[in-house]
């Protein structure tokens, strides 16, 4: 696993983007950008180079979700990792996600270990 990619976190909330900064930290990952919105960071995506995206999907005016779906749909982007952080567990979102291509699921509240475990995951059988 590459400790030195750069990763994207996005979230509209200032205080999720540092937990999940200082979470990436204690995992030894220390090249992360930070968007607090869906739009933001797709422009973000397009013109940079990206190993994983870490998004929350509660964000406007785009969702997480739908930051997904672009991502999906972007020859570019497709197959790059994305982890999408929620605090709703209901079935129906993560079969949305699941549908939309989402390489991973993580619910609010997590720790290090948590995400070192999606991070693992996605990026070893991406």
């Amino acid at each position: 696993m590459d400790k030195n990619m750069n990763i994207l976190i996005v979230d509209d909330y200032k205080t999720m983007l540092r937990i999940i900064r200082n979470l990436l930290r204690q995992l030894d990952f220390q090249n992360v950008d930070e968007a607090t919105d869906g739009a933001a960071a797709l422009s973000m995506l397009r013109t940079g180079s990206y190993g994983l995206v870490i998004s929350d999907w509660n964000m406007q005016p785009m969702t997480g979700l739908q930051l997904l779906q672009e991502v999906r749909a972007d020859a570019k982007l497709k197959n790059l990792p994305f982890i999408m952080v929620t605090a709703e567990s209901k079935t129906e979102n993560v079969v949305a996600a699941k549908q939309a291509g989402v390489s991973n699921y993580i619910v609010k509240p997590f720790n290090a270990e948590t995400l070192k475990e999606k991070i693992e995951k996605v990026l070893v059988h991406a």
